[in-house]
C-alpha cells in the first residue's frame, strides 16, 4: 500500500515533456552491485563533464550573481555534473539510478528555467540525448552480466517495463481526477519518494504537478493501477479514455 501523504497537495494540469526525457526515472531492469555500475557511470560522467558544451552544468548556477533572483523560486532542487561527479568518487549514490537521475535533473533544471527553443534549453535537451544514448548502454550491459550470472533470470521483469501508451497515459492522468484528496496525497508521495523529478512543486501555491512522461514504466503501472482501482468504476470507461481534453 502507499505511505499516507504529509500534506494536501492538489495537481493542476499535466505537462508532457521532450522525448530526450522520456526516461528520466527509468529504473534499471536488474539489480545490480554498485561495484558493477560505480565504474561506468563515473566515467560517463566524466566523460560528459569535459566536453566544452557541458560548461554552463559543471557548477551549481551562481543565481545571485547572475541577478535570477527567481531561480530558486523555479528550481526546487539545484544540481549540477560538478556535484554529481564529487558524489560518485566518493561513494555517496547507493544505486545507479540515484547517480542517474541527478544527471537528468541537471537537464530538466535548465530546461524548466529557460525558455523552450532558447539557446540554453536546446543545448540542455541535446545534452539530455546524448547522455540517454549511453547510459542505456550501461544498463544493457549490467542486465546482461546479471542475466548471465543469474542463469537469465533477469527477462521475467523486463516485460513489465514497457513504455506506456499514450492512451494508458490519458487515462492516467484523467483518473487522477476522480479520486479523493486523500488517495491524491498518497500518490504524491508515493512518487516523491520513488521518482522525485516526475513532480514539479510549487511551494507557494502548495500544488504539484505530475509529469506523467517522466515516470518509470514500472512504478507508471503501480500509481496506474492504484489510481483506476482508487477511482472506481468510472476509471474503468474505456470511451473516455480516447477523449482529447485539456487538464
Amino acid at each position: 500500500g502507499f505511505a499516507a501523504p504529509t500534506a494536501a497537495l492538489s495537481i493542476p494540469t499535466r505537462r508532457v515533456s521532450p522525448p530526450a526525457l522520456r526516461h528520466y526515472c527509468r529504473h534499471p531492469t536488474t539489480n545490480t552491485n554498485m561495484s558493477d555500475w560505480k565504474a561506468p557511470m563515473t566515467k560517463l560522467v566524466n566523460q560528459i563533464y569535459s566536453k566544452a558544451d557541458a560548461e554552463p552544468f559543471r557548477e551549481p548556477v551562481d543565481w545571485k550573481a547572475l541577478g535570477l533572483f527567481d531561480y530558486p523560486q523555479i528550481i526546487k532542487k539545484q544540481m549540477d555534473l560538478g556535484s554529481i561527479k564529487s558524489k560518485l568518487e566518493n561513494g555517496k549514490y547507493k544505486e545507479l539510478e540515484e547517480a542517474a537521475n541527478d544527471v537528468r535533473l541537471v537537464w530538466k533544471n535548465c530546461m524548466s528555467y529557460n525558455q523552450e527553443g532558447s539557446d540554453f534549453y536546446i543545448l540542455a535537451e541535446n545534452m539530455a540525448k546524448k547522455f540517454e544514448d549511453k547510459f542505456s548502454k550501461i544498463e544493457k550491459d549490467l542486465a546482461s552480466s546479471a542475466a548471465a550470472g543469474s542463469g537469465g533470470g533477469g527477462k521475467k521483469k523486463s516485460a513489465a517495463t514497457n513504455e506506456p501508451t499514450l492512451e494508458e497515459k490519458r487515462t492516467f492522468a484523467k483518473n487522477l481526477y476522480k479520486i479523493s484528496k486523500e488517495d491524491l496525497g498518497k500518490v504524491v508521495v508515493e512518487l516523491d519518494t520513488k521518482c522525485p523529478s516526475a513532480l514539479t512543486k510549487n511551494a507557494v501555491e502548495d500544488e504539484v504537478e505530475i509529469n506523467v512522461d517522466l515516470i518509470s514504466p514500472e512504478l507508471f503501472y503501480e500509481v496506474a493501477d492504484f489510481v483506476k482501482n482508487s477511482a472506481g468504476a468510472g476509471g474503468s470507461k474505456k470511451k473516455s479514455a480516447g477523449t482529447k481534453r485539456k487538464a
